[in-house]
């Protein structure tokens, strides 16, 4: 877990909260209530949509909401209120200088012990977010590829790539729930266990489909957060940083003989055939190819 990107943990709560939210709300009204003389299948079944837009949006934001505490809970970190070496200071001074240039809160600053290079954002606003590094982006990048990472990450924050990706999420919680609910009520009909059996068959697949135009969202957020962290440290640092960051990846594969965290969290975004569509992150040679494109470079 400790090893989960921002935009991946939040993608990831987002879904259990929802199902956790769907399947608690379908047993109460399909199936408990009944049992008690109180039948509203017939009202939900009228107002469906609106139920769905609810039960949608509502896990999205509360996954949203909590996701700091979600991050903080699935990360072995440690808080940097005050730096202690020069390292920290380097992370603490860096982020506080681009926050003060965004003219926003600064956010929490976490480092957390895992041996890959990462480091992601999370929070439920641009004022109240934080930024976590692990022990291996410290370990494998330089200062100079080590700020622009953080500049990367301080770039979905500005430009609210959390937000954005909670409404898009609810947005697809919401047909999820509508056709789970439609599809499965034309074929069990008043079977209570066999409606619930498809509906939650249901929700596994289609909420796994919906993960598709998430992770494309995703994908193309990861481009404007290297933009941002090229216009403030330039474009050759945050190329050098992914050069860095897949340097590391292909020593990975060759050292175990499979594929790294990085790629099976598919932030190298090496993969291939259907799995690449449920990639949260382009893969490496196409960002640092956006990179010397633009015209920033």
């Amino acid at each position: 877990m400790s090893r989960m990107k921002g935009m991946f943990l939040l993608l990831l709560a987002n879904i259990l909260i929802f199902v956790t939210l769907s399947i608690t709300f379908t047993v109460l009204v399909e199936i408990l209530l009944p049992m008690f003389g109180v039948d509203l299948r017939g009202s939900i079944n009228q107002t469906m949509l609106l139920w769905s837009f609810v039960i949608g949006f509502g896990g999205a934001f509360i996954s949203l909401a909590f996701s700091k505490q979600m991050a903080r809970a699935m990360v072995s970190g440690q808080r940097i209120e005050r730096p202690g070496s020069p390292i920290e200071s380097v992370i603490f001074d860096s982020i506080r200088e681009i926050s003060r240039g965004m003219e926003i809160s600064m956010p929490e600053v976490w480092i957390y012990d895992a041996p890959d290079p990462n480091a992601f954002a999370t929070g439920p606003s641009k004022n109240n977010s934080m930024v976590a590094v692990s022990t291996g982006l410290l370990q494998n990048l330089n200062e100079r590829e080590l700020q622009a990472v953080l500049a990367h990450e301080m770039g979905h924050i500005r430009n609210g790539d959390m937000l954005t990706t909670t409404i898009l999420a609810g947005l697809m919680n919401t047909f999820v729930y509508f056709l789970s609910q439609f599809i499965a009520r034309h074929i069990a009909n008043r079977n209570p266990m066999l409606y619930f059996a498809t509906y939650i068959f249901l929700q596994i697949v289609l909420s796994f489909l919906a993960m598709i135009p998430i992770c494309w969202f995703s994908r193309k957020r990861e481009f404007a957060a290297d933009a941002f962290a090229a216009r403030v440290y330039g474009p050759d640092s945050m190329i050098a940083a992914l050069q860095a960051i897949g340097t590391w990846v292909q020593q990975s594969q060759i050292d175990y003989g499979t594929k790294d965290a990085l790629a099976t969290m598919k932030i190298s975004g090496r993969t291939g055939g259907f799995m690449s569509l449920i990639s949260t992150h382009p893969r490496i040679e196409e960002r640092i190819e956006a990179l010397r494109r633009s015209n920033i470079a």
